[in-house]
């Protein structure tokens, strides 16, 4: 299911991306502490309410030298297009500007919701400043301090009211997957030879309230159903243009996805934007395959194949999980193992281990390998026990969980991976004290 998804609007140098990262930086969630994961301030996740939502910083987008009235257009065209509810910033210190009208009246077009805060509000002096703000004529604006927290609940607990209702009724069984990647990279290419490869198509769906449209097929005695990242249809040159409105449509796909194929181009090798999108889909714990396509356009010998996923894993060290397929949409070279290896990706995201069994393969690797001592101190692990799927995630109960370096965390978790088919997942692996 899509999670809710809050924008965060409002001409610049009101405090959008002190906000967002306040909002994101109370995130309950596991992020592994790897090399080469980078994180892009675009878009992120929070909880609130024990309820995991999105997040778009339009602040973050960098339009470069364009108009000021095209940068507060192309921000609000975001929200309006990605968002459940949008959140209006302004800027207490300014009072109502010309620019804060401008995205008002975009924001009315809109068929969104829009709560407008009012950042800044550091002390009860400007609290009565705040009433200005009703010509903006969006309701009670909501007084917030981004630097400090203050209103920062009031804020969520609005915007909450305003999402729409949780619903599972659309809930199926069917391994949903989306091939992310550049442009150009040949995904739509790779979507119709995987369609027309299996020829069984059910019927198409609607995805999401966003123009999006999911296809539903049959393969290998399994259903899938594969999530359109092409979002939406229609779209002005700018917004097709900048390649993190793109970044941003393949997040939203990689949330809705048990798996995810990331797609690279073997003629353009890879780029940074690859490393930013598969970053984002291993943080949020997706099982990844890596797909190279356009492969039949390579000249090769018996080396061509190896020392590009040799570049492959040192380009992207974090994933040395995900396998990696050599394809071409064109002639269809390998077409026919993708939706195996989509289902065996899976499988294992899915995959359970009782903890009797788990607790043999610790007491196994710490034979092997036994606990390091920092700072005169050693670590003690006790135990074992899986907590939860898709990822897979496991809890070790130890005496310190500052004495779990990193190092002796990638052990263990390779100990499980020598141990299990964890093929295509990540794994998530959180110390505990016994206490």
């Amino acid at each position: 299911m899509s999670l809710p998804t809050l924008a965060i609007v409002g001409r610049p140098n009101v405090g959008k991306s002190t906000i967002f990262n306040r909002i994101v930086g109370t995130r309950q969630a596991i992020v592994e502490d790897t090399p080469g994961v980078t994180r892009d301030r675009l878009y992120g996740r929070a909880t609130w309410l024990a309820r995991e939502f999105a997040v778009i910083d339009t602040g973050g987008i960098d339009i470069g030298d364009a108009p000021l009235v095209t940068q507060i257009t192309e921000q609000a065209e975001v929200a309006i297009q990605e968002a459940d509810v949008i959140l209006f910033i302004v800027n207490v210190e300014n009072g109502v500007t010309d620019a804060d009208e401008r995205v008002a009246q975009i924001l009315y077009r809109a068929d969104k919701p829009v709560i407008l805060a009012v950042n800044k509000v550091d002390n009860a002096e400007r609290r009565n400043d705040v009433f200005d703000f009703y010509s903006l004529g969006f309701g009670e604006p909501l007084p917030l301090s981004g630097t400090h927290g203050i209103g920062l609940g009031d804020v969520l607990d609005a915007v909450f009211a305003k999402f729409p209702d949780e619903d599972h009724s659309d809930e199926d069984d069917s391994i949903k997957f989306s091939l992310i990647g550049r442009p150009n990279v040949g995904k739509s290419s790779l979507v119709n030879a995987i369609l027309g490869e299996n020829r069984v198509i059910v019927s198409p769906m609607e995805g999401t309230t966003r123009d999006a449209i999911d296809t539903k097929f049959s393969a290998n005695d399994a259903d899938f159903t594969m999530i359109d990242t092409a979002g939406l249809r229609k779209r002005g040159k700018v917004y097709e243009a900048t390649e993190k409105y793109s970044v941003l449509r393949a997040m939203r796909a990689i949330d809705r996805s048990d798996v995810v194929l990331m797609v690279l181009n073997a003629e353009e090798g890879i780029r940074e934007q690859d490393k930013r999108v598969a970053g984002y889909a291993h943080e949020a714990g997706r099982a990844i395959i890596i797909v190279v396509n356009k492969w039949d356009t390579i000249e090769k010998d018996n080396h061509t194949m190896s020392d590009f996923e040799n570049l492959i894993r040192s380009e992207f060290q974090y994933l040395d999980y995900a396998p990696v397929v050599f394809v071409s949409a064109k002639t269809h070279q390998r077409l026919t193992n993708l939706p195996e290896m989509i289902l065996q990706a899976s499988e294992n995201q899915s995959r359970r281990i009782q903890s009797s069994v788990l607790n043999d393969v610790l007491n196994e690797a710490l034979l092997v390998t036994p606990t390091p001592t920092v700072n005169g101190k050693r670590l003690r692990i006790y135990y074992m026990t899986q907590v939860a799927i898709k990822p897979p995630t496991f809890v070790v109960f130890v005496n310190d969980p500052d004495l779990l370096h990193f190092s002796y965390e990638r052990f263990l978790i390779n100990q499980l991976r020598d141990t299990f088919d964890f093929t295509g997942t990540p794994i998530h692996l959180i110390a505990r004290s016994r206490q």
